[in-house]
């Protein structure tokens, strides 16, 4: 795992470091509080207890501000931190910052992804086409 220190959604600062241990996800949205990546997240938090179980923290990631972060949080509840990443600084080093295609449209962007780390920060799985409605599933495959 690419070593990385965040702000999460309280302004507490996140370090790689500190989630060595336990298995960890980490997955990457483009924008909080769109259509999507709000199902995407609420899909992770409805099955929070189950991804638990397994032995998984999360980390939810976009470029988004503290406040926007913080905004989403509340709004749904969710059960884990999310990671504010305004310069793209942990973006780059997952390698997700990638040119996108919409509607003809050509542009950069983060591209939903997820990965998979087990205890000792060494990458099991990454999941570059996720299903937004059945994420957890994914992860628990």
């Amino acid at each position: 795992m690419p070593e990385f220190e965040g702000k999460n959604q309280d302004g507490e600062t996140i370090n790689s470091k500190n989630l060595i241990g336990k298995k960890l996800v980490i997955f990457f949205y483009p924008q909080a509080n769109t259509p999507t990546c709000t199902v995407e997240a609420c899909n992770l938090s409805d099955n929070y207890s189950k991804l638990e179980k397994a032995g998984f923290q999360l980390l939810g990631l976009s470029g988004d501000s503290v406040k926007k972060q913080k905004n989403f949080h509340s709004k749904y509840d969710f059960p884990y931190d999310l990671i504010a990443d305004e310069d793209h600084n942990i973006i780059n080093k997952f390698g997700v910052w990638q040119e996108k295609t919409t509607f003809g449209k050509t542009y950069m962007g983060i591209v939903r992804t997820t990965f998979i780390f087990d205890e000792e920060g060494i990458c099991e799985k990454v999941i570059e086409k996720v299903t937004s409605k059945t994420a957890a599933a994914q992860i628990l495959e």
